[in-house]
């Protein structure tokens, strides 16, 4: 149950770079953020690794193979109802990924997706933390 949970939920995301330097995003099609631009992710299954788990994430939104580099970030997402109760909670891990192939298909999970430009982001509404995870992924990968 993903919301109104007993536990924080793991969950992985990827910040996914093509060869243009361009960052993947998905437009969401479900709770939480429906209808907003973010980093692709989802949810780690029971029995699961962290990378296995990104790669299914990825490939059921997307259709892409993903190389998994390394983190960029751990973050906590609470989100809380209007009667304070936590609504949703989620630690978030973050990882630097590439694609040899940026051609993809919208899954069951997106309602769009796209390849944006770092100064694109804006324009897409994505959230202030999400662009800080980009820049400091973009930052990584640039330094190996």
């Amino acid at each position: 149950m993903r919301e109104f949970p007993d536990r924080p939920i793991v969950g992985v995301g990827a910040v996914v770079l093509n060869t243009a330097g361009q960052v993947l995003l998905v437009k969401r099609a479900h709770e939480p953020l429906k209808g907003e631009w973010s980093l692709p992710g989802g949810g780690v299954e029971i029995g699961e690794t962290l990378e296995a788990a990104l790669r299914r994430e990825l490939f059921e939104e997307t259709g892409l193979t993903i190389e998994v580099g390394p983190v960029v970030e751990v973050l906590d997402r609470i989100e809380y109802a209007p009667d304070g109760r936590v609504a949703y909670h989620f630690v978030i891990i973050d990882y630097v990924c590439h694609v040899a192939d940026d051609r993809f298909v919208c899954g069951s999970d997106a309602e769009d997706v796209r390849w944006v430009s770092a100064d694109g982001l804006d324009a897409h509404q994505v959230r202030e933390n999400a662009i800080a995870v980009i820049r400091k992924a973009i930052e990584m990968s640039r330094a190996t």
